[in-house]
């Protein structure tokens, strides 16, 4: 997030797009709904109508993977009717030009079209957006997971950026992290192109520095592997061994009956977690790790903040620390990692190697933590970014995209959109949550979410069984006929093994991010006899 958690109370206007915070962000969208109900503006773009729809001035329901259409329509109108702001462009961005070369091309008639959205709301919701100054826009993986992932975040910073949002308490764009310390996972360099801190694996200057500090020679100086092509190499023998650290790839991965064979090809596989899953099954060798109440350390949350963990009970049995575990597998390889502890590691390496969480230490988060970036021992931490228009390359750039449709399309044979997602009781495939009596006495089964319409033209009933099928596969599942969805669309979560959406979902991929197209794919939807 550009932005913070303790603006939320003091927006005028939220544009909330691709985000079912209701179920999925829960915490934060009670900050949302309180915001509105002390006179905020909230506006939703979303294809289904879900709880949070219910707070907002206006709902947008798109259809799926048509976000791009809609943003360089609206960007559009704010052009054409001279609405944005001219002098955060002219003194803080650049590549206007090519902006608006594009966005000429996405008239709301034409944006209406690809959208469903009447191209009267788009022009009204372009002048409530240009009224309020500034607005937050949150998003979260409504936008991402997509094939054109890459390009729906750059529109949404496009828009803000014309709208002058930017460098602004109460404004920004805000994505809400889908986990507990991903951001924390990506600040560490728990990403294949960069060292902890975001310092490029390509850059001489900054492997020189961690080959130093590591006390190693020759640190590849080319970006590693992403998920895809790592599993994908396990077929080819391209890879050689897998460490699967704290995900239950098995169910998370879309198209589960290819993610298993190539599982099951792995020369050999390491699992680390704190329970068996349907992913350990095919390990070679299983880490008992300590669960997050077991271990002493820090979380960063989607606002930056870095907060410390502390031990609420031991780990049981043979459980050990992440940290422990790596550390002692480093000394297999005749590394010698001196680090006794999380706060050795954050005082004498992290900050110290990562210029951003320099003045971040151990004794400075006891109480509410601190932002990034934090360089200095007397800096308070940064609430919002890009203060002043004043970005970290300078001038903000401009990075204009076409729309472009899902990977997959309904037709004949798969004539409904299925798209994903979480519910508000379970966590991902149920590692943690499964095991809690009272949260499957609130959610005990997978359910297919279908339009009345829909439900009616099928015959189908509340709580019936169904077949929901694709090109991959297909599930039995029950009905859950619900107004919340729009006619053509199928909603399903991936909490439970034996019906998961992933059975069916698309493994097709961003081509820069290669997040994977859960949002969209064509499905058919039929009665079980």
């Amino acid at each position: 997030m550009t932005n913070s958690f303790g603006e939320f109370s003091r927006a005028r206007m939220f544009f909330v797009i691709g985000s079912n915070m209701t179920e999925a962000h829960p915490v934060a969208s009670t900050f949302v709904k309180n915001a509105v109900q002390n006179g905020a503006a909230l506006i939703v773009a979303d294809p289904r109508r879900h709880k949070l729809a219910e707070f907002a001035d206006i709902h947008l329901g798109l259809k799926v993977g048509s976000d791009i259409a809609l943003l360089n329509g609206l960007m559009h109108v704010l052009i054409k009717e001279n609405l944005y702001d001219r002098d955060f462009v002219e003194n803080h961005t650049e590549d206007f030009d090519k902006l608006a070369a594009v966005v000429e091309t996405y008239p709301p008639e034409r944006a209406a079209d690809i959208t469903g959205i009447d191209a009267a709301a788009i022009v009204e919701t372009a002048r409530r957006l240009a009224s309020v100054k500034p607005v937050m826009v949150c998003y979260t993986l409504g936008i991402t997971e997509h094939t054109c992932g890459r390009n729906n975040v750059v529109s949404v910073a496009n828009l803000q950026m014309l709208l002058g949002n930017m460098g602004a308490e109460c404004g920004g764009v805000n994505p809400l992290r889908g986990q507990n310390n991903v951001q924390g996972a990506c600040d560490m360099g728990a990403l294949p192109n960069v060292f902890p801190g975001y310092q490029a694996v390509v850059d001489p200057a900054a492997r020189e520095k961690f080959e130093k500090f590591w006390n190693v020679d020759h640190l590849p100086d080319q970006n590693g592997l992403m998920i895809p092509h790592m599993m994908e190499g396990l077929e080819k023998r391209k890879v050689r061994a897998f460490w699967i650290f704290g995900e239950n790839l098995a169910n998370t991965e879309p198209d589960i009956t290819k993610v298993e064979k190539e599982l099951g090809s792995a020369e050999f596989l390491i699992c680390q977690d704190i329970f068996f899953n349907e992913t350990t099954r095919f390990a070679d060798v299983v880490f008992p790790a300590a669960a997050w109440s077991e271990n002493d350390g820090t979380f960063t949350n989607s606002e930056r903040r870095v907060s410390r963990v502390r031990t609420a009970s031991p780990p049981p049995g043979e459980a050990r620390p992440n940290w422990w575990i790596f550390r002692e597998i480093a000394k297999r390889f005749g590394q010698e990692w001196e680090s006794e502890s999380g706060q050795d590691i954050w005082d004498n390496e992290i900050s110290q190697l990562a210029p951003a969480l320099g003045g971040i230490k151990y004794h400075r988060i006891e109480e509410d933590g601190l932002q990034w970036p934090c360089p200095s021992m007397d800096h308070p931490g940064t609430g919002f970014l890009h203060g002043k228009g004043s970005f970290t390359r300078g001038r903000g750039q401009f990075l204009p995209a076409e729309w472009t449709p899902p990977a997959e399309v309904p037709c004949e044979a798969f004539p409904y959109v299925l798209s994903t997602g979480r519910r508000l009781y379970h966590y991902h495939t149920r590692t943690q949550t499964g095991r809690c009596s009272g949260l499957n006495d609130l959610l005990g089964e997978e359910t297919a979410d279908i339009s009345p319409v829909d439900a009616g033209r099928l015959g189908i009933a509340q709580g019936e069984y169904i077949r929901v099928s694709s090109r991959r596969g297909q599930v039995r599942v029950r009905a859950k006929v619900t107004e919340e969805v729009p006619e053509g669309m199928v909603w399903m979560a991936f909490h439970f093994r034996e019906n998961n959406a992933n059975w069916l979902a698309n493994p097709a991929f961003d081509p820069i991010t290669l997040t994977a197209e859960y949002k969209a794919c064509a499905v058919n939807i039929e009665k079980q006899a």
